[in-house]
């Protein structure tokens, strides 16, 4: 039932100039109401539309959405903007599995902003430490495609991997 009420979104992911494919999520505001609102009102500013998925760990996750990545040098890529609003931790009991969509922080439970990661596999050692807040319904062979991407030593994908975010 909640699959009908909770709020969609379209991920556009591209990389040179083509398009690698969509991956579509949903939010879960009734575990995690102050992240997904953060998220709508990051979609509905167009804040994600050119930032990058800026780390990909095979068998673990992806990681994308910092303001940094829209323009700023790579190696800023990752520390975000310290001026954006923090999202205080709401810790759920919803798994941190494959497919989960979960808000990045620094080592502050209250520091999440618009960072966020896709779990490619189960990560369940993140649960009760990371904020769970939606999950993707269509396109997890996309976030396989994006984990796969030739990398460096910090993760980061040699090619920028950008995204375009809509709501449905």
């Amino acid at each position: 039932m909640s699959e009908n009420i909770n709020p969609k979104y379209i991920i556009k992911v591209a990389t040179k100039g083509e398009q690698i494919g969509t991956i579509t999520v949903e939010t879960l505001p009734e575990i995690a109401p102050k992240h997904s609102a953060n998220f709508e009102d990051l979609v509905t500013s167009g804040a994600y539309n050119g930032t990058a998925f800026h780390r990909v760990i095979p068998g673990f996750m992806i990681q994308g959405g910092d303001p940094n990545s829209k323009d700023k040098a790579r190696d800023t890529w990752g520390y975000g903007d310290p001026n954006q609003k923090k999202v205080p931790a709401e810790f759920n009991n919803t798994s941190h599995k494959r497919g989960i969509i979960s808000a990045a922080r620094s080592q502050d439970p209250n520091s999440a902003s618009s960072q966020f990661f896709i779990c490619v596999a189960d990560a369940t050692f993140l649960d009760g430490q990371y904020t769970v807040f939606g999950r993707v319904t269509e396109g997890m062979d996309i976030a396989d495609k994006i984990v796969d991407a030739p990398r460096d030593r910090s993760d980061n994908p040699y090619d920028k991997i950008e995204m375009t975010i809509e709501k449905l």
